[in-house]
Order: C-alpha cells, then structure tokens, then sequence
C-alpha cells in the first residue's frame, strides 16, 4: 500500500508453565525459567504491525525488581542490539524471566519517544497493583473514559493516549485492600470499553493475561510447546519460534496463567464479531492464519476475484501484470494467473530506505526513493497495476506517472483487491478523516459497491492511469470465506460495529462538511 497505512501495534507473550511436559520446539533453544529471550523474536515478526518503537516486561520473583521493563524508540533489532550479540544477550539477561511480554508500536497518537512505547509498567507497594501491560488496538470512547476519570478525585491524565487510559482503568479496578480476581478485573474492563483492545497483562504475583476484546477486531493466537506457553498478534511470530498447533484466542475471552497454572476464561459476553477485513487485504503477514483463514490464500482468492471482472482486451504478447510490492503480489500473482498474463516486478522495492530523515519527507518524495520501476520487463507494455487497496492516493499518482516516464509503458491499468475506502477508521487504523480518503469526493450518494464507468474513469484520470477497478465490495467476504456480518466493513459501508464507532462517524460527516480537518475523535 502506497499511502503507508498502519495499524496500531503487535503484542507477544511468553510464560513457563508448570509440570513436566514433552520437550520439544522452542525449548531447544530455552534453558532454565528463563523464557524472556523468545520476545524480541515473536517482536521481529511483528515488525510489520509497528516500527515506531518497542519493548519487553519481565517477571523474576528473585529479582529487586520483580516486574522489570526495557523499552526504547526504533525497531527491535536496534532496541534490542540483535547486530551485536554480546549487547543483546547482556539484554536478555538483565530481563530474564519466567514470564515476559513485548510490544511493537505504530502510534495513531501520542508522541515519538520512549515515554510513549509499550509496555506500560506501572510501580506499586502491594505486588497486585504493580503491573505492566501492553495494548494492540483503540478506544473509540477514550475521550468519554478520560472525563470519567478526571472527574474523580484528583486523577491526572499525562500522555493523550489511550493506553494511559487502559493503564488507570486497571488501576482503579485494582484498588483496595485485597487481591482482586483478574477475571472480574478485566470484565470490569469489557463493561467500560468500546473499540479494538488485545492485552497483555502481567504482574507482581506472577500472573499473566491474555486478553482479546469482544468483537474481535485484531488476530490473536496462542500456542503450547512442552512447558513454554506464547502468544503474539499474529501466527506466523509463533510458528516461526518453532510452535506448533496454534489457535486463536476467541473474542471475549482470555488467557489467565497463576504461577505456571494456565486456563481459558470469557470475561465478556458473546457477541457477533467483527473482524478487520483489512488484516487478510493488507496488514498481517502474507504467512499468517488468522481465525482459521490463511492470509496468502485470501490475498490470492482477491486477485482471482478481479480477474474474473476485467473486462480490458487480455493479450499476453502486450500485456503485463505488475504488483505494488509487497502485500499486493498474492493478488497480483492470482489475477494474472485468471487471464493467463505473464506477472512481473516491475517496481522493486528499496528495502533500505528506513526510519531516517526521508519518514519526515513528504509522501511523494518518500514513493520515489521507495520504488524503482523496471523499464525492461514493462517498456511498451500495457501494465495491470495490481494495488491492495487506495486510501488517500497522495503517492499512487507519483507512481503511476514515474512508471509511465521511467518504465515507459504504453498504457496503465490500475486494479485494486479491495473495495473503495469511504470511512474513517476508529479502531486502530491511522486514517481518522474523511477528508483525507481518495474515493468519496469521486462516488456518489447512491453507492452501494457496485461503481459506474463514468466515475472510475474520473478517479482513473486523477491517479494517472488509463482505468480502473476496484474489488466489488459483494465479493470481498466470499473471498476472506467469512460470513460479511462476522467482519468489520465500517470504512466501506459505513456500518460501525459500536456505539461509540457510529458517534465518531456522524462527527467526522459534520466536521468533513464543515471543511474541519481535525479527527473525529480530538
């Protein structure tokens, strides 16, 4: 995706049960209680999720410290010193511990520095209240739980972000004279709570927590080898640890590991999901399972999809079918597959061009050192451009225009494996105005998935290409082979799945008409 669209973060967890088990995976490479060395791996599989920053709290009753957190700006192999060994196992072993949880964050808010980056550890006298945890996700009613909070007593809001209102909503529950049951705790939580909140928990007393929030906005997965039990945002962090027999953490309920005793609990009530469409259409990990769907075989099922509609003359003496790297190569691959053209890399990606001061430059300037076009595959050609999806298109026009110079091809023909993005997104995806989506300044009120040429061709002229197509939204959940109403579709229907998702959303329309470009949700 050229518009470098994120999501909000990935989490990982890790803990040493109790009991003899059968040795195998992981444990191969795990000696002694020690099992925090396996978090910056599950991280640098997250990586995708979030490269802002990143950071580990471990648990060590031996220590003076019992819950202990390293965390820093940048990416887990520099947070971590991964490119110097000495440095990162004297790391590992000042966080040793019998259980850990990491983070990698992409922030929607809140500022660039480590005071920002998770966990959020946070210190007490009593060990129940000395806490860290870790959040993938977004509140879409954190303004309306910030004023609940000011409103008590003298509570005092630092950081404007919703993690720091997750971390006091733990706090209160917390409060008191006795250890309270964590169950109860995070239902507390669930009852308080509107929007898309996976959580890792643990504490002084050597509990931990994994928790998915009720609609299930956001993959999480769990595992089990011998006596090391680890979850982590997407699968592929686990299978790449050596785990096997990975299952999903249902919606609504969570994990609760006592000492190295584990059990499976709902702490919410069942509700009808609503899972991210976009984690199979562009976020995870092309490798990844998610509720039982293969990602790489949505994406695939995706560009069959296209393929199946496109109606522009198929020659494939003077045709060719180039991805937008990466997410959109499994669809790309698939559509050139269904009309038998042959698929090239005609853009090939500078995997080198990092967090440096060109992340500050603007978006146009970032797509041309990011992308090189390939003029020899592509000269002369004409070229389906296959996209995973357009958001606000400020790069697709720059990219289009330099393979048509550069590459110098004879036509472009753009096409999108997902439908046109309408909406804002208020739970955990960093595109909070309708003024900044491409497509609703295009379509017209009567749009209900199907779009006429006439308006594609407008949008077509706007990004530089001779046509284009978008996925029918009707065919998207058939593709992901989940029933549409279990999916959240609120950015292409307009259908928020919460409360507090419909009130942000009839805000973003007045504020949009009003031509306020501030988000929904400030």
């Amino acid at each position: 995706m050229l518009d470098d669209l994120h999501e909000e973060c990935g989490v990982a967890a890790v803990c040493r049960l109790s009991g003899k088990r059968p040795s195998n995976g992981p444990n191969k490479v795990l000696s002694g209680a020690n099992v925090s060395r396996l978090i910056p791996s599950l991280l640098l599989d997250l990586q995708n999720r979030g490269q802002l920053s990143c950071g580990i709290s471990s648990y060590n009753p031996k220590r003076g410290q019992i819950v202990d957190t390293y965390k820093d700006v940048g990416v887990v192999s520099d947070v971590f010193r991964l490119s110097h060994p000495a440095k990162a196992l004297a790391i590992l072993e000042e966080y040793a511990g019998q259980m850990a949880i990491g983070h990698t964050r992409y922030a929607t808010c809140g500022q660039e520095d480590a005071s920002y980056a998770q966990p959020l550890e946070r210190h007490h006298g009593r060990r129940w209240k000395w806490f860290s945890f870790a959040f993938n996700g977004q509140l879409a009613n954190v303004q309306e739980l910030r004023k609940q909070l000011l409103r008590r007593d003298e509570y005092h809001i630092v950081r404007h972000t919703d993690t720091e209102i997750i971390m006091h909503s733990l706090s209160y529950l917390l409060r008191g004279d006795k250890s309270p049951d964590l169950l109860e705790v995070f239902s507390g939580l669930a009852q308080r709570f509107d929007g898309s909140y996976n959580i890792v928990f643990l504490n002084a007393l050597g509990q931990l927590v994994i928790a998915r929030d009720p609609l299930g906005f956001r993959p999480l997965c769990y595992a089990i080898s011998g006596n090391v039990f680890a979850a982590a945002s997407e699968s592929v962090a686990l299978a790449n640890a050596g785990f096997t027999n990975i299952k999903s953490v249902e919606p609504g309920t969570m994990i609760f590991i006592d000492n190295g005793r584990m059990r499976i609990e709902r702490y919410a009530p069942v509700q009808k999901p609503a899972r991210c469409f976009f984690e199979w259409v562009y976020f995870a990990n092309a490798g990844s399972t998610i509720d039982s769907r293969g990602v790489y075989v949505c994406r695939a099922n995706l560009g069959v999809a296209l393929g199946k509609i496109e109606t522009e003359p198929i020659d494939p003496e003077d045709c060719v079918v180039v991805p937008v790297p990466d997410t959109a190569k499994p669809a790309a691959d698939a559509f050139a597959h269904e009309l038998g053209l042959p698929c090239v890399e005609g853009l090939l990606r500078n995997r080198y061009v990092g967090r440096t001061f060109i992340e500050g430059s603007s978006r146009q300037e970032r797509a041309k050192r990011k992308y090189t076009p390939v003029p020899e595959v592509m000269q002369g050609k004409r070229v389906f451009l296959v996209e995973d999806s357009i958001v606000r298109a400020t790069t697709l026009n720059v990219l289009a225009e330099q393979i048509k110079t550069r590459g110098r091809v004879r036509e472009i023909h753009l096409r999108v494996s997902c439908p046109p993005i309408l909406g804002p997104c208020f739970y955990g995806i960093d595109m909070s105005t309708i003024s900044e989506l491409f497509a609703p300044s295009y379509l017209p009120r009567s749009y209900r998935g199907e779009i006429p040429e006439k308006f594609t061709r407008k949008m077509a002229h706007a990004v530089h290409a001779d046509s284009l197509k978008y996925l029918p939204l009707s065919t998207l959940a058939e593709c992901i082979s989940m029933p549409e109403d279990q999916l959240c579709l609120a950015c292409l229907n307009h259908h928020y799945p919460t409360p507090a998702g419909e009130r942000l959303y009839r805000r973003a329309l007045r504020r949009a008409r009003n031509n306020d470009h501030r988000r929904a949700y400030e």
